[in-house]
């Protein structure tokens, strides 16, 4: 049982820094973590990935209004924007239970499932159908690595906030999985 958490633990840890550059530098004039008791280090990995992975695919997502080509892209992306800021809106009060800030320490790095600063860039340079497969795209890499990191964090986690959040999100994602547009010419 115990080598079976260890090796949970380390795989959410791997995951959670696959593709993670070197660690970002404290922003100068950020404000000191909450003190009170430390959060446990794959709580808080989890929950300071997921809070920027909603935060840029909230930013894309927005996008969607007045790029897409198609209404029916348009209503799932705002469905799926109000949902992911619904999240954000447990993940955030999450992060200040655990002493943790609310900063991104993931800035400027390139994850799996990450919408980047050079996504959204392009983004806005497409629209139609072509907007849309991008988003398409993006937004399923989204959806299944935060589905992968949210398993991941129900089992190797200790925090019970935590878990379930995650257990939340994992069964949000199933859905929202099943729910990706079926665009001509999109990745499958």
């Amino acid at each position: 049982m115990k080598a079976a958490r260890s090796a949970a633990a380390l795989t959410l840890l791997l995951l959670l820094l696959a593709g993670c550059g070197s660690p970002a530098a404290e922003p100068e004039g950020a404000p000191p973590p909450a003190t009170g008791a430390p959060a446990d280090p794959t709580d808080a990995a989890w929950a300071q990935l997921m809070t920027p992975m909603n935060e840029s695919a909230v930013a894309l997502l927005s996008l969607a209004s007045d790029r897409s080509g198609d209404t029916g892209v348009r209503r799932w992306a705002a469905g799926l924007r109000t949902s992911q800021n619904g999240e954000l809106a447990r993940l955030r009060p999450l992060l200040a239970r655990m002493g943790l800030p609310d900063t991104n320490v993931h800035e400027g790095h390139r994850m799996p499932g990450m919408v980047t600063a050079d996504d959204l860039a392009r983004a806005r340079t497409l629209r139609g159908a072509a907007f849309d497969r991008f988003l398409v795209d993006r937004i399923g890499g989204h959806l299944r690595q935060t589905a992968q990191v949210s398993r991941s964090e129900t089992g190797a986690g200790t925090r019970p906030d935590a878990k379930r959040l995650a257990a939340d999100l994992f069964s949000a994602r199933r859905t929202e999985i099943a729910r990706l547009p079926a665009l001509p010419g999109a990745p499958g």
